[in-house]
């Protein structure tokens, strides 16, 4: 049941999840910490994630919360569907104010939530994808396309187009791919290009500066689908 315990969904805003029933909260913790250690990229740094607000008690969200935080990531709870379509229809015609859990001016700069660009389909030659926060590509990107983020960048695919992650300065951004084939290969503000002859795995491949340079290297993925 590991593989199920918590389920995770991509939105225009971030990550949604949601928990098996059966699981208990010390179950979905450790699956969440098992993912988060593992390096899995649903959960890219920065990245605004939402958890129901009737699975669990207030003191255990606050600690899934202060979980996702220790990684660097944003973490929300959401009102349950059926609470939002009570919700009157007078007030769609009233501009929603912002309310951030955190009083902005104590909240780090690199923790406020940022939306993460989520594209399901494969990006063609010609198309651009240009953004200031992470970037997750449910398909292929083709020769001539290219992503430019200023975040990380996550392809369930092969990538043979043109790759910037970390485009505004940050140096702990990093590219994955199922076949990272870029054509060009950038993060932060070093260039690379793949090699002309790679060896062949079956195994997805990540992109990081280390010791000053771009470096490629296999990585086990532990989630297949969103």
């Amino acid at each position: 049941m590991s593989e199920d315990i918590v389920k995770i969904k991509g939105t225009s805003l971030g990550l949604q999840l949601s928990f098996a029933p059966e699981a208990s909260f010390e179950e979905v913790r450790e699956n969440l910490r098992q993912k988060l250690e593992s390096g899995t990229t649903f959960f890219l740094r920065g990245t605004l994630v939402l958890i129901p607000r009737d699975v669990f008690m207030g003191s255990e969200r606050d600690e899934l919360q202060h979980l996702f935080h220790e990684y660097g990531l944003i973490c929300r709870t959401q009102k349950p569907e059926t609470e939002q379509a009570k919700q009157p229809e007078a007030k769609a015609t009233v501009p929603p104010a912002p309310q951030p859990a955190v009083p902005p001016a104590s909240q780090p700069e690199e923790l406020k939530p940022q939306e993460m660009v989520v594209v399901n389909k494969t990006l063609r030659g010609g198309q651009e994808i240009r953004t200031k926060s992470s970037v997750l590509v449910c398909g292929n990107v083709n020769p001539g396309a290219q992503i430019i983020a200023g975040g990380s960048i996550d392809i369930r695919g092969t990538c043979r187009g043109m790759v910037h992650a970390g485009a505004y300065g940050d140096s702990t951004a990093f590219i994955i791919a199922d076949h990272l084939m870029p054509t060009q290969i950038r993060i932060s503000n070093l260039i690379a290009r793949s090699p002309d002859e790679m060896e062949k795995t079956d195994r997805a491949e990540r992109a990081s500066i280390k010791d000053g340079q771009i470096v490629i290297e296999p990585i086990e993925r532990q989630d297949k689908t969103i």
